[in-house]
C-alpha cells in the first residue's frame, strides 16, 4: 500500500482505558464485514458512481485538451464552485504550487469557493481577463454560489475576450440536461463536460471535477487514479474486513463513539501540501455521517504549527477526541542548521539543532505528538508516507471515502445525503426572494 496505518495506540492494549478495546474491534469488525461486501458487490455491478470514477480513463482525453488549451493561454484559471466541487481539486492543486505558487509553464489556479464581496472585488480589480481562463463546477448546474460568481464574471470576461473569447475561456462541469449553469454555457457555446448525477460533489474528485484541475496545474491525473485503484483493489478484495485498512479506521472511529464517549475526529498532517487535504476530508466526513444525532465532529490540524495551541487542549482538555496523525518521511530532507557561533550556540541551548535538517525537526514534532498523545491515554493513529505525489494522494483520498462510507454503515446513515444542507439552501434562496421582493415594492 502507498500507506501505512498503524493502529496499536488507538487500543485499550496499548494505552489503557483510553483506547478502543479487543473485544469492541472484533465486534465492530465483524459488523463492518456485510457492509464491505456490498461495496465489494457494487464496484462490481457498477451501481456506486465513487467506486468506479478511478477506473474511467475516456474523460482524460477532453480534460486534456482543455489542460493545454489553458496553460497555453492563460495566467490564471478561476475554478468556481463550492464544498466538493472545490475542495479535491485545491487537495490536488496543493501538491503542484507547494504553497509558492503553480510550477513554471502552468497558470496560477484560484479557486473561488466563498461569495464575500470584499475578496471578490479586490480579486476583479487585479485580473487581467484577456489572459484569464474560468471552469466552473456545479454539480446541479442550480448551486446559487457558483451562478452568482459566473454572473459577476462573464461581463468582464466578455469585454476582454470578445463573446467567441468567451467559448474559449468557460469550461463547465455539470449535470447532463437544461440547468442553469449548463444554459449558460450553451448559450456561450462553451465546453462542457458531464458531471455524473449519481456522483455527490464530496466524492467527486476522482471525476473530471479533480482532475481537470490537476492537468492544468501539471499533475499525472492517471497516477492519482490509479492510487486510488490500489485501495479498492485491496479493500474490497480483502479476506477479511480487519484485513481492509478502511473498514479498521471505521471500526476504531466507531468503536471509540460507542465506547469511550469519542465525539470528535482529528486529522492532523505534518505535510503543508495535505493542508487543503484535511479540509476536504472535514467535509466528506461531516457532510456523510452528521445525521439522527450521530457522528464525530471532524477537526482538521496541521502539524508542526498546532502543536503550539491545540495539543494544551489535545492532552489536558476532554478525553473526547480520535487522533489521526499523517506525516511523511522526511528525516534528512531540506535546509540544514547551521550554527555559526556554536560557542553561544551551546550556551543558549542550540546545540541540539546544529547539522540537523528541517525535516529532521518536522519527523520529530510528529513522532513527539503521536507518542505523547499515546501516553497520555489519547488515542491515535498514524499514516506514514514514504513519499508523496499523485499516486499517493489518491490512496489517501480513496482510503477516508471508503472509511467514510463504511463508518456510516456502522451507525446506520445514509453517507450520499445531506438533507441539513439542502434545507439551509432553500432558505438563502427564499430570504433573497423575499428581498427582491422588497426592493419591488418600494420602487
Amino acid at each position: 500500500m502507498p500507506y501505512q496505518q498503524l493502529i496499536e495506540c488507538a487500543l485499550a492494549d496499548t494505552i489503557g482505558e483510553g483506547g478502543l478495546s479487543a473485544t469492541s474491534l472484533a465486534r465492530l469488525l465483524e459488523a463492518a464485514a456485510p457492509v464491505l461486501a456490498k461495496l465489494a458487490a457494487a464496484g462490481a455491478d457498477g451501481s456506486l458512481a465513487f467506486l468506479t470514477a478511478p477506473r474511467l480513463s475516456d474523460d482524460l482525453k477532453a480534460c486534456g485538451e482543455i489542460s493545454r488549451s489553458f496553460r497555453d493561454t492563460c495566467a490564471e484559471v478561476l475554478v468556481l464552485g463550492t464544498g466538493g466541487s472545490s475542495l479535491g481539486g485545491q487537495s490536488l492543486a496543493a501538491l503542484a504550487e507547494r504553497g509558492v505558487g503553480p510550477a513554471a509553464g502552468t497558470p496560477r489556479l484560484r479557486f473561488l469557493d466563498n461569495v464575500d464581496p470584499d475578496s471578490f472585488e479586490a480579486l476583479l480589480e487585479r485580473l487581467d481577463f484577456a489572459e484569464t481562463g474560468v471552469l466552473a463546477v456545479s454539480k446541479s448546474g442550480g448551486t446559487a454560489e457558483t451562478l452568482a460568481q459566473l454572473l459577476v464574471i462573464l461581463p468582464r470576461l466578455e469585454a476582454a475576450l470578445g463573446r467567441d473569447g468567451v467559448a474559449r475561456r468557460l469550461v463547465v462541469i455539470t449535470e447532463p440536461g437544461s440547468g442553469t449553469l449548463g444554459a449558460l454555457a450553451d448559450a456561450y457555446g462553451c465546453v462542457r463536460l458531464p458531471h455524473d448525477p449519481e456522483l455527490g460533489g464530496r466524492f467527486s474528485v476522482f471525476s473530471a471535477v479533480g482532475a481537470l484541475p490537476a492537468m492544468i496545474a501539471g499533475l499525472d491525473a492517471e497516477a492519482f487514479r490509479a492510487g486510488a485503484c490500489e485501495v479498492l483493489d485491496a479493500s474490497l478484495g480483502a479476506a477479511t474486513a480487519g484485513d481492509a485498512p478502511p473498514a479498521l479506521g471505521a471500526a476504531i472511529a466507531v468503536g471509540l463513539a460507542q465506547d469511550r464517549r469519542v465525539t470528535q475526529n482529528v486529522l492532523m498532517t505534518y505535510v503543508d501540501r495535505l493542508a487543503t487535504f484535511g479540509l476536504w476530508h472535514r467535509q466528506l466526513w461531516a457532510e456523510s455521517l452528521g445525521k439522527d444525532g450521530l457522528g464525530l465532529t471532524p477537526i482538521d490540524a496541521r502539524g508542526a504549527t498546532d502543536q503550539h495551541s491545540q495539543l494544551q487542549l489535545y492532552l489536558a482538555g476532554p478525553q473526547d477526541k480520535l487522533f489521526t496523525i499523517v506525516s511523511l518521511e522526511t528525516a534528512g530532507l531540506g535546509p540544514r542548521i547551521e550554527l555559526v557561533e556554536p560557542a553561544r550556540a551551546d550556551s543558549a541551548g542550540l546545540m541540539y539543532l546544529g547539522g540537523r535538517s528541517l525535516g529532521d525537526l518536522l519527523d520529530a514534532m510528529a513522532r513527539a505528538t503521536a507518542d505523547t498523545l499515546a501516553r497520555n491515554g489519547r488515542p491515535v493513529r498514524q499514516f506514514r508516507l514514504r513519499e508523496l505525489g499523485e499516486y499517493q494522494l489518491g490512496a489517501l483520498m480513496m482510503h477516508f471515502m471508503l472509511e467514510t462510507v463504511i463508518a456510516a454503515g456502522l451507525l446506520g446513515v445514509n453517507p450520499f445525503d445531506q438533507p441539513a444542507v439542502e434545507e439551509g439552501k432553500r432558505l438563502a434562496r427564499d430570504y433573497l426572494q423575499a428581498a427582491a421582493g422588497s426592493d419591488e415594492a418600494a420602487s
